[in-house]
């Protein structure tokens, strides 16, 4: 709520490190249960915008809309591979779209107003969900890279080939980076402008510039 009340147009759930097989995995659960749960995240913050504007009634803005958040599958390994993209390099495209499907099937049927495909580290695991967003052909989504310095996302790409990736697709309104240092954004946005497509905008979230340490947490 607070977000909204301080302006954001756009609100994520907090689902960015929540899967089926991790439900089903660590809490026990059914498929049906995880699912349900995982949709709750939509359900929860679509709660959060209706009573936003029942209570400040605000007409000078667009109505607030709800992004699911789709975590990098690294996310889901807890070992701090977001930030590096290694295990991608083991899998192929549709072993990624496969693990993806069943969340961003739940955010979808959920009833998300777009999808938050955050914290990419690599190029195939890119390719892998812009092909599975073409599944839901009535979805919007933005895609977004963990990246390692001022012009290549985590495996080492160039941050300009990342977002000739994101130009293939015709769902997607905008590309960019997220959690990573605010003095990489400038640097990253300018390697890429040239290469950018004009149906695009960017998206851009860094943090305050700590690096993630897998051990300690």
């Amino acid at each position: 709520m607070g977000f909204l009340l301080h302006g954001a147009d756009v609100i994520t759930t907090d689902t960015y490190q929540a899967t089926i097989e991790g439900f089903i995995k660590h809490m026990d659960m059914t498929s049906d249960s995880a699912s349900k749960l995982l949709m709750s995240g939509v359900h929860l913050a679509k709660d959060a915008v209706k009573t936003f504007v029942s209570d400040h009634h605000p007409t000078d803005r667009r109505y607030p809309m709800v992004a699911g958040s789709v975590g990098a599958y690294g996310a889901f390994l807890h070992d701090g591979s977001e930030y590096t993209g290694v295990y991608a390099k083991d899998m192929s495209i549709e072993e990624l779209k496969a693990w993806h499907r069943p969340q961003v099937s739940c955010l979808v049927a959920a009833g998300a107003d777009l999808i938050a495909m955050e914290t990419i580290p690599s190029i195939k695991e890119a390719e892998a969900l812009v092909e599975l967003l073409r599944e839901f052909p009535n979805s919007k989504a933005w895609l977004s890279f963990s990246c390692k310095d001022g012009t290549r996302i985590s495996d080492g790409s160039l941050f300009a080939e990342a977002v000739q990736i994101a130009n293939r697709s015709k769902q997607l309104i905008a590309v960019g980076v997220n959690c990573c240092s605010p003095t990489l954004v400038k640097p990253l946005l300018d390697s890429a402008k040239s290469v950018l497509s004009p149906e695009l905008f960017w998206v851009v979230y860094p943090n305050s510039g700590e690096e993630w340490d897998a051990q300690s947490k």
